[in-house]
């Protein structure tokens, strides 16, 4: 059970508190409520730019890592589609260092033309050699906007395209700071060997006086329900032929999210998953054969993905996995199967207590979600899927007509 203290500070900065004297390190963690799913369609890859921007440097804080590491500690972030979160980990006694360096930039973030210019260099590179470079590196380019046409998820946390951070202007920054980066958009929280009282007091110190933002909030679109197969074909220049089926699944906080998740790994989440087992191990189709679940805020994605051996086709491959999807059908999960699955998740629940970092990363994205008390209740929800609930899913999920099917092909010279 983890316990924790939540408050608000008088400018709507969500604050969470959980003490743990076992270890001798602190987590600050900062949570904002902006992903790709914020931005409008013609300025991609802002959320992820501010990733980046963030540390570039404050009104006091030329260099942001400097004083971190001279603390003894470390810092990181990451973005997706539905969230921006930094996390800082550092002796506890130096716990006041970075409250001070997540509170200047939350306030008074470094954005002139030559910050911008120098981030957007990095950005336009790490765009070139993940997604334009590498081999499949627009994979979610394709697949993102074959399976939307409406919601934002239709473009990956990289952005659209090239030109959308080529061409961002200081304005357009500035103006997706203020409405994202305010402390009635965020959630902060501080896990590890703390002083509960004194902690306050400093957060109190170095973040009650930083104003609220307007949140004028950017509509987000709702995706139109798929009643019909959709298909795209690309041919690149890559070692081996690939294959992605995506079908809709419901929103994060839907009650068969657990069910589709334990489903994902049955099916293909790992060297013992059906997928690997009979198609790769069994019939030596394919190199490599995985299912996952894109776990994003709104309606999201259940992704088969699999890379072709050079002498099978695609629609032999195609043909061979769809004959995999109606045997779960016709085959129902045995209790074993579930189990062994059930029991690697509850694993990985009970691993992700005991660092400080995870529980404050894990505390923030729960409470994101509505309610930090859900994180307790993780075990619980995986404990009650029965085979009935996955035959279920199962049925409804398998369709051809709600399938998005890219084939990922070897381009011919």
């Amino acid at each position: 059970m983890i316990t924790y203290e939540r408050y608000k500070l008088t400018n709507g900065l969500t604050v969470l508190l959980h003490q743990d004297k076992s270890s001798p390190l602190v987590t600050v963690n900062v949570l904002y409520k902006v992903g790709s799913r914020n931005e409008s369609s013609d300025k991609t890859g802002f959320a992820h730019l501010f990733e980046h921007l963030m540390f570039g440097g404050s009104e006091n804080i030329p260099d942001f890592d400097t004083p971190i590491q001279e603390a003894g500690g470390d810092s990181n972030a990451f973005t997706n589609s539905d969230i921006t979160n930094y996390y800082n980990i550092l002796p506890a006694d130096n716990l006041e260092t970075a409250l001070w360096l997540e509170s200047d930039r939350m306030n008074q973030l470094k954005l002139d033309q030559k910050a911008l210019d120098i981030q957007k260099k990095v950005v336009i590179e790490e765009f070139k050699e993940t997604s334009i470079n590498k081999p499949y590196g627009d994979v979610w380019h394709e697949l993102s906007d074959l399976a939307y046409k409406n919601h934002p998820y239709r473009w990956p946390t990289i952005g659209l395209e090239l030109g959308h951070i080529e061409q961002a202007e200081l304005m357009d920054v500035k103006a997706f700071f203020d409405m994202y980066y305010r402390p009635n958009n965020a959630i902060l929280v501080i896990c590890g060997n703390i002083a509960l009282d004194s902690t306050k007091a400093m957060i109190e110190k170095w973040f009650g006086d930083i104003p609220a933002g307007p949140l004028n909030k950017v509509s987000i679109p709702n995706e139109q329900i798929q009643v019909a197969k959709r298909t795209k074909t690309c041919h690149r220049p890559i070692p081996s032929a690939a294959l992605y089926l995506a079908f809709p699944m419901p929103d994060r906080k839907h009650k068969d999210f657990i069910v589709y998740d334990i489903l994902s790994d049955i099916l293909g989440g790992g060297r013992s998953s059906r997928l690997y087992r009979n198609l790769l191990i069994n019939q030596n189709l394919f190199s490599n054969i995985g299912s996952y679940i894109s776990g994003t805020l709104d309606a999201g994605l259940f992704i088969i993905d699999c890379k072709l051996l050079d002498e099978i086709t695609s629609d032999v491959a195609l043909e061979k996995i769809w004959h995999e999807l109606e045997s779960i059908k016709k085959e129902p999960i045995s209790e074993e199967e579930l189990q062994k699955v059930k029991n690697g998740l509850i694993s990985s629940v009970v691993f992700s207590e005991v660092n400080v970092n995870t529980k404050a990363i894990n505390l923030a994205y729960y409470e994101f979600l509505g309610d930090a008390s859900m994180i307790n209740l993780q075990v619980e929800e995986i404990e009650q899927v029965t085979t009935a609930d996955l035959s279920r899913v199962v049925n409804e999920l398998f369709d051809k007509e709600i399938c998005s099917e890219l084939r990922y092909l070897k381009q011919v010279t």
